[in-house]
């Protein structure tokens, strides 16, 4: 799904009557998206988060994807340091959504300068262009440890009966259990 955003520095003709004319491209995104009954767009692009924007009450939610671990939280810290850098949300807007793990923000209602849902739009599509050599290696770096694991060098692995018998294996003997315990100088009797 292609979006398409128009920003430009021209103001409108009148003050009170929004600019009526057709304004050429200047940018557009392509991003992995899906539009909601309720009118919601949602990014799926991030490979940890899953970000929302209600366009209806000026708000971008963001949700984990997988799991509710450091990795998804700190992504969502960036997200929004970021668009508060730029200039995109209110900065003491930003706070814990209703639902567990998930962290929102609001932009500005309307801007005299450009369609604010737009730029929001723009600048979450930049930001996850920056992420990308990051999500890039995580994946790597995943495929590399399936890969050892599945298929281990010969260094890394044994053949069955290489490894030598002993009759004690392990750290507890089979003399006195209790020892191993911190129960040696206890009196039993």
């Amino acid at each position: 799904m292609a979006i398409k955003i128009f920003v430009t520095d021209e103001e409108p003709e009148s003050p009170e009557a929004p600019e009526k004319k057709r304004r050429a491209f200047q940018a557009s995104v392509d991003l992995k998206g899906r539009k909601t009954l309720d009118g919601n767009l949602m990014i799926l692009d991030h490979a940890d988060i899953d970000i929302v924007m209600v366009p209806s009450e000026s708000k971008i939610v963001t949700f984990p994807k997988n799991s509710f671990m450091d990795m998804s939280y700190n992504t969502q810290d960036r997200l929004f340091k970021f668009l508060q850098r730029k200039g995109v949300i209110l900065p003491d807007s930003i706070r814990a959504g209703n639902v567990y793990g998930s962290l929102e923000a609001e932009h500005p209602k309307e801007s005299k300068y450009a369609d604010v849902f737009q730029i929001a739009l723009h600048m979450i599509a930049k930001f996850i262009e920056e992420e990308r050599p990051y999500m890039e290696a995580i994946e790597q770096y995943d495929e590399m440890d399936d890969e050892r694991l599945l298929n281990p060098d010969d260094e890394e692995s044994t053949e069955l009966g290489e490894v030598p018998h002993e009759e004690t294996k392990g750290t507890l003997a089979p003399s006195y259990p209790g020892y191993f315990y911190g129960l040696s100088g206890v009196y039993r009797y």
